[in-house]
């Protein structure tokens, strides 16, 4: 297989880039997230396992997570680890990988992009987390583009307050969160806030499409960013995988 002519269509970004951004580490520990995606990096592997995708319709609560409650100006600063996060109504979805199932909690976003592919970042990243019965993570990492209207869109329409009432979003076709692609890269690696805890594992997938109007929306809100630096891969290596 030949990845240089496949990986176009999964992550354009990671062979379009003339440049390698390295943001500064924040661990010295070998299997950190978020990292930068190189084409060096990524291996195909026959037998690695499909990650089975399975989600339906969920009303979502979004909520602003807050990091400086013990903060008497908490209400009018923002926390570089703060974020919107949409809880979804519990059995709404779940993916399987190797006859493990993973049930989804959650979605949040980040400005730019924590994941880098070929050095650089998209506006925004869409965090989708899992949690298996004996407590693993698993969490697909969505790059955000402009284009056309998503389901994100829908999502993002009304932020909410960071110390204020949570919004209620209608019901949603959780699917139609993903981009089309049926390809995803596989990583271990860790949360990307405190405790930064590791052995979470990582899908990204391709591109998904947003509008300029809910990027700017977003980013309106966290002007600095929420994001953080892309960790070392020390010798971690991708694997291109399908999902279902």
């Amino acid at each position: 297989m030949n990845l240089k002519r496949s990986l176009p269509a999964l992550l354009p970004l990671v062979l379009t880039a003339s440049f390698f951004a390295g943001g500064a580490a924040e661990s010295a520990t070998p299997a950190q997230s978020p990292v930068n995606v190189t084409p060096n990096a990524i291996r195909f592997d026959p037998h690695a396992a499909k990650l089975d995708i399975t989600y339906g319709s969920s009303a979502l609560e979004l909520k602003y997570i807050r990091k400086d409650l013990d903060k008497a100006d908490g209400c009018t600063t923002r926390d570089h680890e703060e974020t919107e996060e949409a809880e979804v109504e519990p059995g709404s979805g779940h993916v399987t990988v190797a006859g493990t199932r993973y049930d989804l909690v959650q979605f949040h976003f980040h400005t730019p992009s924590e994941h880098a592919f070929g050095g650089r970042h998209t506006p925004l990243e869409m965090h989708l987390v899992h949690r298996s019965a004996e407590g693993k993570l698993l969490v697909v990492g969505v790059p955000l583009i402009v284009g056309s209207h998503s389901v994100v869109d829908d999502v993002l329409a009304h932020l909410a307050p960071e110390c204020g009432a949570p919004v209620d979003v209608a019901p949603v076709n959780l699917d139609r969160l993903l981009p089309v692609g049926h390809h995803t890269l596989h990583y271990t690696g860790s949360l990307t806030t405190a405790p930064f805890t590791e052995g979470v594992e990582w899908y990204l997938t391709g591109e998904q499409h947003v509008t300029a109007a809910s990027i700017a929306r977003f980013k309106g809100l966290f002007t600095a960013g929420n994001a953080r630096a892309t960790q070392p891969l020390n010798g971690r290596t991708f694997v291109e995988v399908p999902h279902i």
